[in-house]
């Protein structure tokens, strides 16, 4: 009798939240498409290795445009163009700077230094670091057994994937480095994210003029530095509005869901990234991604995030 009860409850919570998880799951794929689509995006518009300033105006084109691609279909469902509350403006341009400029800046140099799946690996990261950073900001979400042994059991993947020939002087630093950093950008902003869309209610808002906001400070420093973007072909401009529509889509969708719900109910998503990116770096970029070591650091990662994000018993009954 019991076991049926408990087959019950487990049916009744997914029923219950299949719509997150279904939004979830999309919101990840795209992230995880992103990994290798921003490597090929530097081979169609001939942007070098060593040409950080053009990637940076990439990153800034990108997501400026995206947040016109927001703002634009926000004023569509609200039939008026969406308008900040002035409580909101400084929390909006801090998300912006943070989870677009930063995230983006470290983002886009370490992805050009490190292969397409260890960008995928590193970039969850920032889930460890929510768990951290959760302990401070939020009382009733401190560090327990469970979440430190999620923590101890990701990073453990995470040390075995870089441990390979490739990770040595300047480039591991830029490459791997860059990325760490990026994901702990990614946390601080989910952090002012929350805490933004309690003040400016629609989400979309929130994400349009964040997109627009560090867009365009990115489009300033990559233009400073002398970046340059040649268009090469009419599949690099279908590429790159690619990746703004993905921007705009999935941070819509997150920020709607970092609204809504727990931290941790979203985050345990976050595992599906690296899978996403994976399967995709090995099928856009060739790269051989399918060997032991990475295999066995991927699940780890995965398994970690699972640990540190596994619901109680309680969540699912009530």
């Amino acid at each position: 009798m019991q076991d049926s009860v408990t087959q019950q409850e487990y049916k009744n919570f997914f029923q219950k939240n299949i719509n997150i998880i279904i939004c979830c799951i999309f919101c990840t794929a795209l992230w995880g498409s992103a990994f290798p689509c921003v490597k090929l995006g530097y081979e169609l518009f001939n942007i070098s290795v060593d040409d950080i300033f053009s990637k940076i105006l990439f990153a800034g084109g990108r997501f400026f445009l995206a947040g016109i691609l927001v703002l634009l279909i926000a004023t569509c469902i609200q039939k008026k163009f969406p308008t900040l509350k002035k409580e909101a403006l400084k929390g909006i341009f801090l998300l912006g700077f943070v989870q677009t400029t930063l995230e983006y800046v470290f983002f886009y140099i370490g992805l050009s230094y490190a292969s397409g799946f260890k960008g995928a690996i590193l970039n969850p990261t920032s889930t460890f670091m929510m768990v951290i950073l959760a302990h401070f900001f939020y009382k009733d979400d401190k560090l327990t057994f469970r979440k430190t042994l999620g923590c101890i059991v990701g990073f453990i993947g995470i040390i075995i994937v870089n441990l390979s020939g490739d990770v040595s002087g300047q480039s591991s630093f830029l490459g791997e480095g860059c990325l760490i950093i990026s994901a702990l950008a990614f946390a601080l902003g989910s952090i002012i994210s929350k805490e933004v869309t309690n003040v400016e209610d629609n989400p979309m808002t929130v994400t349009g003029y964040q997109l627009l906001i560090g867009g365009a400070i990115l489009i300033v420093l990559g233009l400073i530095g002398g970046g340059r973007l040649n268009v090469t072909s009419i599949n690099a401009m279908l590429l790159f509005l690619y990746l703004a529509l993905l921007s705009s889509i999935a941070f819509s969708l997150w920020t709607t869901l970092f609204k809504y719900n727990p931290v941790s109910k979203v985050s345990i998503f976050n595992f599906l990234t690296p899978i996403f990116g994976t399967i995709l770096s090995a099928l856009i970029l060739s790269e051989d991604v399918f060997n032991l070591r990475n295999l066995i650091a991927l699940t780890l990662v995965c398994i970690g995030i699972y640990i540190v994000n596994k619901p109680k018993e309680k969540e699912i009954v009530n």
